[in-house]
């Protein structure tokens, strides 16, 4: 008999490092969050700029240093704020594992088990580290590791892979390799080494824009110190044309804003008990376009009890007594579900059927089985386990119990090879009081409910339709779906997809994805991990197996469906906000990308001092964006993300250029004085700004009204109170009269190129639309 270690010695394993420690956390230890925000490419690039300004003694320049700074500390103390959060969570809900210690069944979280742990594995748990099955049997899938998808026995003397997880069954297993030696933390390793394109859309393209800015930074704040050099500038007034334009093409405040938002949402939603395993998966939900939902665990409640016991044996034996085998029949079974807790409840027994041979239930076949002697015994699926005329004859009460949204099990007997049915047993589920209302917000939002469950068919379409889920009422029975084609076919009609196999289900959503879909997929059991590996989310319950949790990037700890809508709401909020901010953001990018090649070539000097374009950062892009940033928005993301942030930047970057640098030539052959049109040129700066800030913020309410009316003030304030600071001195008669006429020149040129870029982006997105179309034909 196996007692398992003693707590002494599982203490002396721990503290030389033989604990089951986990290779890699869902987050960053604080110091890895403070090196990631402080030695960044761009600070470096700050730094260099900060050490070439002081050298020049142009200690005015240095107004870009506190946003540096303020960027900094805001980014670090936002993700450390949400480490903690998401920690704290993590470790409440940490899986546990029964474990022999001093010869007692006790409960040990995963990260405090040790080398040679005598484990109990049962049903619906992740193997939580590589061990050798000592006594019993288990039934594992080890797809997440292999990606076969076979259920696979495991008998004594077998090895078990840590990442694989129980489908049935029950065994007592000693941990051979923990912690990094583990083969799936091996698997994790070699992945993370490897690389790979697991981000999400908007992540990559503000990555693509930050690694154009970076590429582009350093050849032109060389060719303008060259260029204004050799045009007779002093040391100093170089320095200050480099870092005006370095400063302006740094999308530094957008790699924050980011950043910040996420670790915001990841708070917000934690205050919800919602955990996030990966905190960009907020994102990819609020675009996401089908949702597959498990009957169990979304439509309904994870408790099931018994509602009707029928006996129909031919032998005439009578129900007392056919309820007493089904009782030892589920003393015998290893398994421990919902289904199987409703039935023991129900039918009681002490005494277990005397099993030569017993298979738990498999969500594959949709049946349990046990072997006494020349009988088998069988439980599941009624259409699985009866065949043609005694399939018939029930049918009618079948078809019954089904719309009436209950779960009907068959109880049968194989003798001398014929199938005899015992007894058919109903269940039911509580519907969800919270389920009508969150798939109600689901269909305004446009989001398409698929419904992909193990049970009868008709069954879920009816349990379906009384939630209020469109086209529920068509359904169709997985079994006769027999290839990829067939279920193609189906997903353009069904709402309701029963009696599905964990592969049926995983090659759903893969058909989904191939269409171009993106897909979230949530369940609470083992049969739907496949699934949800496949989906671009995967959302688990927190009542649900502690192998789906594990795999799932969200996890609604208190199993409250209705906690989807928080999160959707977040991922809008952070896409749309982010978006709105980016443009702002892009305009100033573009705007000194443009004006620096444009300087180097056809002016003497940049016409804008680093001052200036740190007070127009501040009131047109900073602090409007991180303002509109907290504001609820919960539209639906349309479109990509790029090219929406690009078409809107452009018109408004390319009409600052245009006036600026109109503006600049103009004082060279009126013979303005530089700092004239510096001045002249940061306030048609403002005016743009100002005018592309009203645009993104239309439909306009009165919070952002105030953003708008607070920064108007404060950049006047400022101007008026640190002119001396900013450069912003008074403007001769003849300047003025030259920014009034620029300035009127801008509306038009606005309105006309946001009138162009908008139809070009019109026919971007119909070509796209079309190509959807036709792969989804």
């Amino acid at each position: 008999m196996h007692t398992g270690l003693t707590t002494v010695e599982a203490e002396e394993l721990y503290r030389s490092g033989k604990g089951n420690i986990p290779p890699v956390s869902n987050t960053r230890t604080i110091p890895q969050i403070i090196r990631k925000n402080l030695f960044t490419y761009f600070n470096l690039i700050y730094l260099v700029l900060t050490v070439m300004v002081i050298a020049a003694g142009s200690y005015k320049s240095l107004t870009f240093l506190p946003a540096v700074l303020a960027n900094t500390l805001i980014g670090t103390i936002q993700e450390i704020s949400a480490k903690r959060t998401i920690d704290r969570l993590t470790l409440m809900n940490e899986a546990t594992v029964p474990t022999l210690r001093d010869g007692e069944e006790v409960e040990i979280p995963m990260s405090g088990l040790v080398l040679g742990d005598v484990v109990i594995l049962r049903a619906g748990m992740q193997i939580p580290a590589d061990a050798r099955v000592l006594e019993g049997e288990l039934y594992v899938n080890e797809s997440l590791l292999t990606g076969e998808a076979d259920e696979i026995e495991k008998q004594t003397g077998s090895e078990l892979l840590s990442g694989s997880f129980a489908v049935g069954g029950e065994c007592r297993a000693v941990l051979t390799r923990v912690g990094d030696e583990a083969y799936a933390s091996r698997l994790i390793r070699e992945a993370r080494a490897i690389g790979g394109s697991g981000q999400s859309e908007m992540v990559r393209d503000i990555n693509h824009i930050i690694l154009f800015a970076g590429i582009a930074i350093l050849p032109m704040g060389a060719a303008l110190f060259l260029n204004s050099h050799l045009a007779g500038a002093s040391f100093r007034d170089s320095i200050e044309s480099v870092v005006a334009v370095v400063v302006g093409m740094i999308p530094q405040g957008l790699t924050l804003l980011f950043s910040t938002a996420l670790a915001i949402s990841a708070v917000r939603l934690a205050r919800h008990k919602v955990l996030l395993h990966d905190m960009r998966s907020v994102e990819t939900l609020a675009r996401v376009d089908v949702l597959c939902v498990d009957k169990t665990g979304t439509i309904t409640e994870e408790t099931m009890t018994v509602k009707d016991f029928i006996a129909f044996y031919e032998e005439q034996e009578n129900p007392v007594k056919t309820s007493a085998l089904l009782g030892s029949y589920l003393s015998a079974m290893p398994d421990n579900n919902a289904t199987m807790l409703a039935l023991r409840d129900r039918f009681q027994s002490d005494n277990a059927l005397n099993s030569e041979f017993v298979e738990p239930f498999s969500s594959k076949t949709k049946f349990s089985s046990l072997k006494t002697g020349e009988k088998e015994y069988r439980l599941g699926a009624p259409e699985i386990l009866l065949k043609g005329s005694q399939l018939k004859k029930v049918e009618p009460m079948l078809n019954e119990y089904a719309r009436a949204g209950l779960r009907v099990l068959a109880f049968v007997v194989i003798d001398n090879g014929r199938t005899h049915l015992l007894a058919l047993v109903t269940l039911e589920n509580t519907i969800r009081p919270d389920a009508e209302e969150a798939f109600s917000r689901f269909r305004e939002q446009g989001v398409r409910i698929l419904v992909i469950s193990g049970d009868n068919p008709v069954t879920v379409s009816g349990l379906a339709q009384r939630v209020g889920i469109e086209g529920a009422e068509n359904y169709v029975n997985a079994l006769d779906l027999k290839s990829d084609e067939a279920l193609r076919e189906a997903l353009k009609a069904k709402t309701v997809f029963g009696r599905t196999t964990p592969d049926q289900k995983r090659s759903i959503v893969r058909l989904l994805k191939e269409q171009g879909y993106r897909v979230a997929m949530t369940g609470d059991g083992v049969n739907d991990i496949l699934a949800m590996k496949e989906a671009d989310c995967s959302i688990a319950m927190g009542t649900g197996s502690k192998a789906a949790m594990h795999a799932a990037q969200v996890v609604l700890l208190d199993s409250e469906f209705s906690r989807m809508k928080d999160i959707v709401a977040e991922g809008r909020r952070d896409i749309n906000n982010i978006e709105r901010s980016s443009t702002l953001f892009l305009v100033k990018n573009l705007f000194s990308l443009f004006l620096g090649i444009f300087s180097v070539f056809l002016l003497d000097a940049y016409p804008l001092k680093p001052t200036q374009v740190s007070l127009i950062s501040s009131f047109n892009i900073g602090i409007p964006a991180g303002l509109l940033a907290l504001e609820r928005d919960e539209r639906k993301p349309q479109g990509r993300f790029l090219e929406k942030v690009l078409f809107r930047a452009l018109p408004a970057a390319i009409t600052d250029f245009l006036v600026i640098a109109s503006m600049a030539m103009f004082g060279e052959v009126f013979g303005l004085t530089t700092d004239d049109v510096s001045v002249a040129a940061t306030y048609l700066l403002a005016i743009v700004g100002f005018m592309i800030l009203v645009r993104i913020s239309l439909p306009m309410s009165r919070y952002r009204a105030g953003v708008l009316a607070g920064c108007i003030i404060g950049l006047a304030l400022c101007a008026a109170l640190f002119s001396d600071l900013f450069f912003m001195n008074r403007l001769s008669l003849q300047c003025l009269l030259l920014l009034i006429v620029f300035a009127i020149t801008t509306e038009p040129i606005l309105r006309y190129l946001t009138m162009f870029f908008g139809w070009i982006e019109r026919v971007m997105e119909r070509r796209w639309e079309k190509k959807a179309v036709e792969a989804e034909k």
